[in-house]
């Protein structure tokens, strides 16, 4: 094909070698197009320019055409090879979720709202006042909190709204660092010092879950990420109020069951024990109603302590039915967990709970599991078998966490491998 200019009569001479048509043709991957136009000899100049945009504007759109499928393409990655459920939904937008995803098993309108105030909340100063009127009438509050809901909120706490709100905002920042600046801390299995994941197991799993998590031990041995910067010292700090918290709980949990203060925590190892600092995020998912960030499940420490910033999500079990925790400014929510449950001899419930989604906004809980010490035989309180037969078997806390760690979302699995009757 050539193309002449004829400057006398201002217009433009297309010639073709072909006889019966002229043809343009493009070609990408395997998408081909064709334009035929007539034979034509003499076409003025300001026609020959349109013509020439029109093929380069077709040629565009394909182009277009062809990235958008690529990226439809990859935005529909099998879940097994999702690495972080945010940048899934970013690149993912409104677009159906897969149906791996599809793991809400309990329907999110089975929720009793007028229980939602009712849940208990435990004033901590009144727990450590030296009045003991106040300080006998905060432990008989616990203890019904304990053996009615296993779930509670606390108040007065002592930790600064500061800190907690720098703890948060560097958490933030961990989850929006690039995926391959998280990869050193893939999750090798669950006593990993530090780990990042997405769901549980995505490569075995058949359900998966919309959240990514950051799962660090805080305690026995302080572990951190190094990044962002300052992230590992406000974390030191936090976790460390948090595990006096926690003691100074277990110390009235131990008055309301009429043993010593110090007993749990001694026959527990409590001040050796195991801490777990985990900050799950649930990034908006499009279709809330079938998927569900974490599913029914209790916790395998003795207490866990956690705080969020603002966006709801948690639901606790009570009387069968589910219940929104609406928390108040600056508390801790805190709940029993399957130990306290056997050391207790099952009269204080480990509690039954759930994060829900929603479709707006990206949620972001900090959890702190509170243990014993991993090698520590944990079972009944010897204090209370002087009247009552024990419920639960004695097991190795690291044996017990490890089971309960491979079952996952079983319905309280862990403590059926110990339970009596």
């Amino acid at each position: 094909m050539q193309c002449k200019y004829n400057s006398d009569s201002q217009s433009s001479q297309l010639y073709s070698r072909s006889k019966e048509a002229l043809f343009f043709s493009c070609t990408n991957k395997s998408v081909e197009f064709a334009i035929s136009l007539p034979r034509i000899t003499t076409i003025p100049f300001p026609y020959f320019l349109f013509l020439f945009l029109f093929l380069v504007r077709s040629i565009i759109i394909i182009h277009s055409v062809i990235s958008n499928t690529t990226l439809a393409m990859a935005s529909a990655a099998s879940p097994s090879e999702i690495t972080s459920i945010k940048a899934f939904a970013e690149s993912n937008g409104s677009s159906p979720i897969p149906s791996t995803y599809h793991s809400l098993t309990e329907p999110r309108d089975d929720v009793a709202d007028h229980l939602a105030c009712s849940i208990p909340v435990i004033d901590f100063s009144h727990l450590t006042s030296h009045d003991p009127q106040i300080h006998a009438s905060t432990v008989h509050q616990l203890a019904n909190a304990c053996a009615q809901w296993g779930f509670f909120l606390l108040t007065n706490h002592g930790i600064s709204e500061k800190l907690m709100e720098e703890v948060m905002e560097k958490s933030h920042e961990f989850h929006n660092l690039p995926l391959e600046e998280k990869e050193e801390f893939a999750d090798k299995g669950p006593l990993t010092a530090i780990r990042h994941g997405t769901s549980f197991h995505p490569q075995a799993e058949k359900l998966h879950y919309w959240r990514d998590y950051l799962k660090v031990i805080t305690l026995p041995q302080f572990n951190f990420p190094h990044k962002p910067p300052g992230y590992k010292e406000i974390a030191f700090e936090y976790s460390r109020k948090i595990r006096g918290v926690a003691r100074e709980l277990l110390k009235g949990i131990s008055e309301s069951l009429g043993l010593d203060a110090e007993s749990i925590i001694e026959s527990t190892g409590f001040d050796s024990g195991l801490q777990i600092f985990a900050v799950n995020l649930y990034p908006p998912c499009p279709e809330p109603d079938l998927a569900v960030g974490l599913p029914p499940h209790s916790d395998h420490g003795l207490l866990t302590l956690l705080t969020q910033n603002g966006i709801g999500g948690l639901q606790v079990k009570h009387t069968g039915k589910w219940v929104n925790v609406n928390p108040l400014p600056n508390c801790l929510i805190v709940n029993t967990g399957d130990q306290l449950e056997a050391v207790s001899n099952g009269r204080y419930k480990s509690v039954m709970h759930r994060a829900v989604l929603n479709n707006r906004d990206t949620r972001i809980s900090l959890v702190l599991v509170n243990g014993p010490d991993l090698d520590k035989e944990i079972g009944p309180a010897l204090g209370l078998l002087e009247k009552e037969d024990p419920l639960f078997k004695t097991m190795k806390y690291r044996d017990y966490f490890e089971i309960q760690q491979m079952t996952r979302f079983a319905y309280k699995s862990g403590l059926d491998e110990i339970r009596l009757n």
